[in-house]
């Protein structure tokens, strides 16, 4: 009896252990996923992106000039002008302007001239831009009042912040019209020596009392720091309404008039970047109160636009959410485009209100690897959202193999390319002593053609072809084909220092020319002809070095090689970078550029010697300053398109090519990668504003994310199984074993 007993308790025990399992398994089963966001995503109307570098150092319009910046800060702002989404080539368009204003030219005496005089002539442009009325802020404090009209937020005390580290932290909110005068705020701001003003140099030469105006404002700022820890994160409000400015003004609430030196065709497209951008001075008074950066607070971080979107949610190098401005107007999708675009489908919302979107998610994925196999799982709508490269990797990988290419056409992927005006390149710093102006006639020349000879030995055909998703075009230039002025592609364009033309195409000039060159800069072999030392160059890189990038650094110290030359690599993230570029103390870099505006102007003024990035904070981070480069620099500014103006550009391009401050590098293809339920999908160097005109279907992505990461069953049930047989293999030892001691226990008692 006792032995039974025991027997059929094992039964219970094995019974209750089945019992206990049996949910716990179906639990498992039912809320296995492979889904990385939250579950309320994918059925809400949410754009979900990844950013791969860290977070927005600037969303400051005044600062703001990264790339990793801009999918945030134009659809946050919104400058007079915008370019039209679908047109090609690049059409100007209003945005917050009622039209695109012509500019009105005087002579030295104030009398108005003909648009045709020619550029030398004129002293004075004048543009009067109309801002369309009815135009609101987004929601934020720095706008909200009591009830007699006072701002509620503008008079804090020390310690009455608290601990709020958003603008959403605060309990009123308010808004107000957008007039004329944020325009002229937000142009006096160049002048700040707050913060970071990356084109102050390049306004302070065109708007009309910019530069004098800088002086004025830094000897205010250093009367109101007077005393102040400069150490001190907390900072008098800088007011700028209090000093006017002669080349900004508003005659009326909604008139804009600015007003320049002489003749610049190019100010038009200025007006549609974000350094145009209306910056209401309550938003400057409200974050310059005590403890507001301490706390994270500033328009680096929250920013305060008129556009269709604004910052909900910033978690450092982690996640950034864009929510819908409750007051944008709604501005109408497009009717019109270029023929393709109604066969393509981006028409179909032909003058429906934008946005369509009600939020954009923004996670951090600082590998490759992640990012590309959760878009092909579905879970990311688009890889990064603005990058124009994404899409050329998956055109690869199809090209690679047919079972990928069989997945993505299944899937439907949408991959379309294109090509536009952008470039990547190597650039030499030319402040530095061996690689730069040098101090001497003769030390000048050797440094030159050490960079010449480097330009040769950096096989830029090889690059683009042993990296294809970097894929492109060898560049001889400065200019990409696209632009009024570019000879790329044609015998006129080749780079005489690196290349030679034969039968129809450039073809690379030999090593051996390159040694010869180097001999004659003083290191034959790559070594110091007067020390016998090697030559040892670094290399600075503004992004860690992560597997796919190293590939990348390997094969760029390879080149460098070949002449017996030792590179060091410097790889920091992007912030670090802009420090040391800003310094000075960087030698040799990477850097790459896209068309802010679609004219020979844009690209050139990144040699352009006063817009030289240590001297003035500008975007000509080689520091080139060459003065007969400058002097046709300032030519090119008055031309419009025409042969005097191809001539310019000649001239400019054949020094450049002699100075070798880049190694000129390539003119990369773009395309965009886009899921089958994200519409209106259109890869654009130029447009930066696009979230507002991308649409989701929603049902159409909870099917196919369900259809797409359908669970494996089998190694469940196949683990179900073998942990079933352990049990029983268990039970049927554990029931033997109680048997033998039953019966001796029995044995012992007679």
């Amino acid at each position: 009896m006792a032995m039974g007993v025991r027997a059929g308790g094992g039964r219970a025990v094995l019974r209750r252990v089945l019992a206990s399992i049996a949910p716990a398994l179906l639990a498992f089963a039912a809320g296995c996923s492979n889904n990385p966001l939250p579950e309320d995503v994918a059925g809400s109307n949410t754009l979900v992106s990844a950013f791969t570098e860290r977070s927005p150092r600037h969303l400051d319009p005044t600062a703001s000039y990264w790339n990793n910046e801009t999918p945030y800060t134009y659809q946050i702002y919104e400058p007079p002008y915008g370019y039209h989404y679908l047109k090609r080539p690049y059409t100007l368009v209003p945005k917050t302007a009622v039209e695109i204003a012509l500019p009105r030219y005087l002579d030295k005496d104030g009398r108005e001239l003909p648009a045709d005089a020619p550029g030398e002539q004129i002293a004075e442009s004048v543009y009067d831009i109309r801002i369309r009325p009815g135009i609101l802020y987004q929601p934020h404090p720095a706008f909200a009042t009591d009830e007699q009209g006072r701002h509620r937020y503008h008079a804090m005390q020390p310690g009455e912040l608290g601990d709020r580290r958003s603008p959403w932290d605060f309990e009123h909110q308010g808004t107000r019209e957008l007039v004329a005068e944020d325009f002229v705020y937000a142009l006096k701001r160049h002048a700040t020596t707050r913060i970071t003003t990356p084109v102050y140099g390049i306004f302070a030469e065109h708007v009309i009392g910019l530069r004098e105006y800088g002086e004025r404002v830094k000897a205010e700022d250093a009367k109101l720091r007077e005393g102040l820890d400069p150490a001190s994160l907390d900072r008098p409000f800088l007011d700028f309404r209090r000093w006017p400015l002669a080349g900004a003004s508003a005659p009326e609430p909604h008139l804009l008039r600015i007003r320049l030196n002489g003749k610049y065709p190019q100010w038009k497209y200025w007006m549609s970047m974000t350094f145009m951008a209306p910056v209401p001075w309550e938003a400057d008074a409200f974050y310059a109160q005590p403890g507001m950066a301490g706390n994270g607070l500033s328009l680096d971080r929250w920013p305060v636009g008129t556009g269709p979107y604004m910052m909900q949610e910033y978690v450092q190098d982690r996640r950034h959410v864009l929510v819908r401005n409750p007051n944008y107007r709604g501005e109408p999708y497009p009717c019109e485009g270029m023929p393709e675009d109604a066969a393509a489908g981006l028409l179909a919302d032909c003058g429906k209100p934008t946005p369509f979107i009600d939020r954009m998610v923004f996670t951090i994925e600082k590998e490759g690897v992640p990012l590309k196999a959760k878009f092909r799982q579905g879970y990311y709508d688009v890889p990064e959202i603005e990058r124009t490269d994404h899409g050329v990797e998956f055109l690869i990988d199809m090209d690679d193999s047919p079972a990928v290419r069989a997945e993505y056409e299944a899937k439907g992927f949408k991959l379309p390319r294109t090509v536009d005006i952008s470039s990547w390149y190597v650039g030499f710093n030319m402040l530095d002593p061996v690689l730069g102006w040098g101090d001497t006639p003769e030390q000048r020349e050797r440094n030159r053609k050490l960079r010449q000879a480097l330009s040769i030995a950096i096989d830029w055909e090889e690059f683009v072809r042993i990296f294809p998703k970097k894929g492109g075009e060898v560049a001889m230039g400065v200019l990409p084909a696209g632009l009024f002025g570019s000879r790329h592609g044609t015998a006129e364009g080749v780079n005489p220092v690196t290349h030679r033309w034969v039968d129809g195409r450039a073809v690379r000039r030999p090593l051996d020319e390159a040694r010869a060159l180097l001999a004659e800069a003083g290191y034959p072999g790559g070594r110091d002809a007067k020390t016998g030392q090697p030559l040892v160059l670094n290399y600075d890189f503004y992004g860690q070095p992560s597997p796919e990038r190293k590939a990348e650094f390997d094969w760029m110290i390879r080149q460098f090689a070949k002449l017996g030359v030792q590179l060091e690599i410097r790889a920091t993230d992007n912030n670090q970078f802009q420090d040391k570029v800003r310094k000075g103390r960087h030698q040799i870099y990477w850097s790459g550029w896209l068309a802010d505006y679609p004219d020979a102007e844009n690209f050139l003024f990144l040699l352009y010697g006063p817009n030289g990035k240590s001297a003035s904070d500008g975007e000509n981070t080689s520091n080139y300053a060459n003065p007969e480069f400058d002097r046709l620099f300032q030519q090119l500014r008055l031309l419009d398109d025409g042969p005097e103006k191809q001539r310019v550009i000649d001239e400019m391009t054949r020094i450049v090519q002699q100075d070798a401050p880049w190694t000129f590098g390539y003119f990369p293809f773009a395309s965009g990668a886009f899921q089958p339920w994200v519409h209106n999908g259109k890869p654009a160097i130029m447009i930066r504003d696009m979230g507002r005109y991308y649409r989701l279907d929603v049902a159409e992505r909870l099917r196919l994310q369900s259809e797409w990461n359908r669970p494996v069953w089998w190694p469940l049930f196949a683990l179900a199984a073998a942990a079933l047989v352990l049990l029983a293999v268990g039970w049927r030892a554990w029931a033997r074993r109680e048997r033998t001691n039953a019966r001796g226990e029995v044995l012992a008692g007679r």
